[in-house]
């Protein structure tokens, strides 16, 4: 019986010992399962991001296959415009050129001369607004700070005739003497 319950014994230690060791593994099992349900519900989370991500990127190949609206420009339209201005100043400056030249010849010539540089510039520009005062004199463009007594007194020197602010005034009808306009062009009337 000694040799029996011995036996007994050893039987209950193993089976409690298994049931332990059952209990272990069953734990680890439980801890892998829940391990991978996380894994599978981050999976299925990232798996969202990527569809939205690829919808958005689908979207913005759509965006970019669509031919650009008439209101904008590529980088060509401009390149070509930069050109196109670049053109036309020196074109400008062409023209500026030929103006002064043209000028030289006439203060040459003894009627005005361009060499004196308290002299304002003049020109023959018959383009500029038709006025009241006399046919002959000339056109003048307004630069910053000038009064129309500074304008007639230049021209009187320079052109060795009498010359008022008030004559200047009487040949350009609505030139407001206080607010000179820079750029405009204004008639100078020569003297009879």
């Amino acid at each position: 019986m000694r040799k029996i319950l011995f036996w007994l014994f050893i039987f209950v230690c193993m089976v409690s010992l298994a049931r332990a060791q059952d209990a272990a593994t069953q734990q680890q099992i439980d801890q892998i399962n829940g391990r991978i349900q996380d894994l599978i519900d981050a999976q299925a989370a990232q798996g969202k991001r990527l569809d939205a991500l690829e919808k958005s990127v689908s979207d913005l190949q759509d965006k970019l296959s669509q031919p650009a609206a008439n209101n904008s420009a590529s980088t060509d339209d401009l390149n070509k415009l930069a050109e196109q201005v670049k053109d036309l100043a020196k074109k400008q400056q062409d023209d500026n050129d030929l103006v002064l030249k043209e000028l030289e010849k006439l203060g040459k010539g003894g009627s005005i001369s361009t060499t004196s540089h308290k002299a304002p510039s003049v020109s023959t520009d018959n383009s500029a607004p038709a006025t009241s005062g006399p046919q002959k004199g000339y056109y003048y463009e307004v630069k910053s700070g000038d009064t129309l007594s500074a304008i007639a007194k230049a021209y009187s020197a320079e052109l060795k005739i009498k010359l008022s602010a008030e004559q200047i005034l009487n040949a350009n009808p609505g030139l407001n003497p206080k607010s000179l306009i820079v750029g405009k062009k204004i008639f100078i009337p020569q003297p009879q």
